[in-house]
């Protein structure tokens, strides 16, 4: 595109915009938002409280359901140890995760599924 005809658009944008800006402007709704916005600004400017004092004053539930969301994400669950003993072998591995060497190489050999079906838990 051409900085001309960007120039062009651009203008055009901007035009539009300022016309959509005079609409809201003008509008009633909005005046009647920038009010009450204005004045409870004041208001809790004057008796010094923010916004999050001033919705637990009105809905005490929102801020407990809030703090409990968070405190279940928070925490990490601890993996279990697996024990996995190969009947081929006889050897026995003890992990938490996937990543262990042996056991890679026994699911490479053997296939997951079959491995897998060898696991016990461990407490």
């Amino acid at each position: 595109m051409s900085l001309v005809n960007e120039f062009r658009s651009t203008e055009a944008q901007i035009k539009e915009l300022q016309a959509h800006l005079k609409s809201l402007s003008e509008n009633d709704g909005l005046k009647k938002e920038l009010e009450f916005e204005t004045k409870l600004r004041a208001l809790m400017a004057e008796y010094q409280k923010s916004l999050p004092s001033i919705i637990a004053i009105l809905d005490p539930q929102a801020k407990a359901g809030k703090v409990a969301r968070v405190g279940k994400t928070g925490t990490k669950r601890a993996r279990k140890m697996k024990q996995y003993k190969n009947p081929n072998t006889g050897d026995v591995i003890e992990t938490k995760g996937g990543n262990h060497k042996v056991l890679k190489e026994w699911k490479a050999k053997w296939g997951s599924d079959l491995v897998e079906s060898w696991v016990t838990l461990l407490d």
